[in-house]
């Protein structure tokens, strides 16, 4: 390997990536003293790219999110409104200050915790759910600030940090056979089936899935990207992607849901379970797609760790306490970020170009409600399946290894919750470790941090 010199050609100035070591062109300037993309073998180009891909991705999150908020009372337009603002202030704070490419949006759990679990199931306002997720966000930002959430992320055992890519992936995986119709769940047998694969929606999934194949297969950048313009296309005479009438909107106010949170009705011991909830889903849920995202982009040391993991685990704790400020409950760093990294995302400037798309859709919301979800299945079907290769480095002659990283996958799978998997995870290693008799493998965290999670599988996984 050529060693690098420090002459510069500045005859012929270049933008493409550095491999890591080497000196950054010099037109790189601002850009690459931020973000560092070249050392990290990217380009702005790769990085613009994977941004936009990320945005695609995420974006049914601008339609399921006030949906789910809507079922409990909160005013639709509004939410859509509040969702577009803290995809884009936490993703640029996410690019800004811990460089990754992460987009920071609301997770699906705590909407439903939200809209449909105690507002339309138990009759609880969603100003109080609101203050809930709120509070979560305060613990999280007080254990960030002391350093708990990184000492916890090093009590992770490596074989549990191995697995969590391939737990995420199966689950993302899943989730994406599912949205494009080839699998569904049987009423009668309470287990998954194959869907018709003669629908409209199913065909327009697998026009963008055999397109995405072809793409990757051939390494054709943004792959992905591609996959989903074509399947909406090809949607369009299909009767799945529906033409807005208008492609411009102006955005709703969100005075009806920003700062009206019920903090007197949150801090009462009924509230409790729900704040742990909350806590627990979300703090694993961080977690694991911090490591296992960031371990796709081949940011991770041998030993599974990230080097200033706090940064990210701040940003979160902000987006966690300002999005219910705004009306948004459980912002967190997106599982659909891989889609980012699968395009070639390294940096932060992945993330603030997916915020400037969601900026931008602020003014266009009718055509982000275009795309179906559909379109997008093919891109989380290969994250996942690529997300889910990870597990072949888990230690298999080693049951005590083993086991708990099966029971992890397993357990997001059947429960449909990265928090509950990651947790289940985590309890089983520390219960398996111990029924062998090998306690001097599990750190004293590991028993402290087992309390809580024993408590949350009793009071909540099992009851919901």
């Amino acid at each position: 390997m050529q060693t690098s010199t420090p002459e510069r050609d500045t005859a012929r100035p270049t933008a493409r990536a550095t491999p890591l070591g080497q000196t950054a062109p010099a037109q790189g300037g601002w850009l690459e003293r931020r973000f560092a993309i070249a050392r990290r073998g990217s380009s702005v180009r790769t990085e613009v790219l994977a941004g936009i891909t990320t945005f695609l991705a995420a974006a049914y999150l601008l339609v399921v999110i006030p949906s789910l908020l809507a079922t409990g009372g909160m005013d639709r337009g509004a939410a859509t409104t509040a969702v577009m603002l803290v995809f884009v202030l936490f993703s640029v704070l996410m690019g800004l200050y811990a460089n990754l490419p992460f987009v920071v949006g609301p997770g699906i759990g705590g909407s439903v915790i939200v809209g449909v679990t105690l507002a339309a199931t138990e009759h609880v306002a969603w100003q109080t759910g609101i203050a809930i997720a709120f509070l979560s966000g305060v613990l999280f930002l007080l254990l960030t600030v002391v350093g708990a959430r990184s000492v916890v992320a090093r009590l992770i055992p490596t074989a549990i940090k191995l697995g969590l890519g391939a737990s995420i992936g199966l689950f993302i995986a899943v989730l994406g056979v599912r949205n494009a119709g080839m699998v569904v769940a049987n009423a009668k047998t309470n287990a998954f089936a194959l869907g018709d694969f003669s629908k409209p929606g199913t065909i327009v999934a697998l026009i963008g899935l055999g397109t995405a194949v072809l793409l990757q297969g051939r390494k054709v950048p943004g792959a992905i990207l591609w996959s989903i313009l074509a399947a909406a296309v090809a949607g369009v005479p299909l009767g799945v992607t529906k033409l807005p009438e208008s492609f411009v909107s102006l955005p709703h106010s969100i005075a009806p849901v920003a700062f009206q949170l019920d903090l007197s009705s949150a801090l009462t011991i009924a509230a409790l379970p729900y704040l742990f909830a909350f806590f627990a889903a979300e703090f694993f849920s961080t977690l694991g797609t911090t490591l296992a995202v960031g371990g796709k982009a081949g940011l991770l040391d041998e030993h599974g760790n990230m080097e200033n993991i706090n940064r990210p685990f701040l940003v979160d704790s902000i987006a966690a306490t300002g999005g219910a400020l705004l009306g948004i409950p459980a912002l967190t760093a997106l599982v659909e970020s891989a889609a980012g990294v699968e395009a070639g995302g390294r940096t932060g400037l992945t993330s603030i170009a997916a915020a400037v798309m969601f900026a931008l859709m602020c003014f266009f919301v009718p055509v982000a409600l275009a795309i179906p979800k559909e379109a997008t299945a093919p891109a989380l079907i290969l994250i996942g399946l690529s997300m889910f290769s990870t597990i072949r480095h888990v230690p298999f002659d080693d049951f005590s290894d083993a086991f708990p990283v099966l029971a992890m996958v397993l357990l997001t799978l059947l429960s449909n919750s990265f928090g509950a998997g990651i947790a289940g995870g985590l309890l089983c290693y520390v219960l398996v470790k111990a029924l062998m008799g090998r306690f001097k493998e599990l750190p004293w965290g590991l028993y402290v941090l087992a309390l809580p999670l024993a408590y949350y599988f009793w009071t909540v996984v099992g009851r919901h």
